[in-house]
């Protein structure tokens, strides 16, 4: 198909032995045009000059993946720059955002009185933590505080899973022990 196309001989050359000159060319040549390819496409100024550097970049990491006996070195191009817009709107939900919508509204600020009652509430829960045996509190700060699952703790510890669980289990019957022990007094 594009046999004669002096454009792949270039590309087969930056995929072969990382010809700088080569890719210098095909860069000179083609990153205007796919930019200005782009910006037809609606793609604005900025967007387009990242995507035209994105098609370029790949043009050097991937030049190995080209066939030219698919299609010309245009087209390959063009059809990158074409996905790499496509990906670009799809990842760019923003302006589908209705900035009146309650749930992207500041919640409310706490009253001082809820804030100091959370501060206490951290305040007992790191003490009760510290009196825990150090896998324990490991295994709490990996499921709680880094969000893994049991499983990915046991991978990640290399601790059977049924271990995970019941350390899991004991450190919570450890700190609820604590915690109740050092409630503070609700009677006023």
């Amino acid at each position: 198909m594009a046999a004669d196309d002096p454009y792949a001989d270039l590309v087969e050359a930056v995929a072969a032995t990382r010809d700088r000159v080569a890719f210098a060319t095909l860069f000179d040549h083609f990153a205007p045009r796919i930019n200005a390819f782009l910006l037809r496409l609606g793609t604005d100024n900025g967007n387009a000059e990242e995507l035209t550097q994105e098609v370029m970049v790949t043009l050097w990491r991937k030049a190995a993946l080209f066939d030219r006996s698919k299609s010309s070195v245009a087209t390959w191009l063009f059809r990158i720059a074409r996905n790499r817009r496509i990906d670009l709107s799809r990842r760019d939900r923003s302006s589908l955002l209705d900035p009146e919508d309650p749930a992207l509204q500041p919640g409310a600020t706490a009253r001082p009185d809820a804030e100091l009652d959370a501060r206490d509430r951290e305040d007992r829960v790191r003490r009760a933590l510290q009196g825990l045996p150090p896998e324990q509190v490991e295994l709490i700060r990996l499921a709680f505080f880094s969000g893994l699952s049991h499983s990915e703790i046991a991978e990640r510890t290399e601790l059977p899973l049924g271990t995970v669980k019941s350390r899991i289990r004991l450190a919570f019957g450890r700190l609820r022990q604590r915690l109740e022990s050092d409630a503070p007094d609700e009677t006023v």
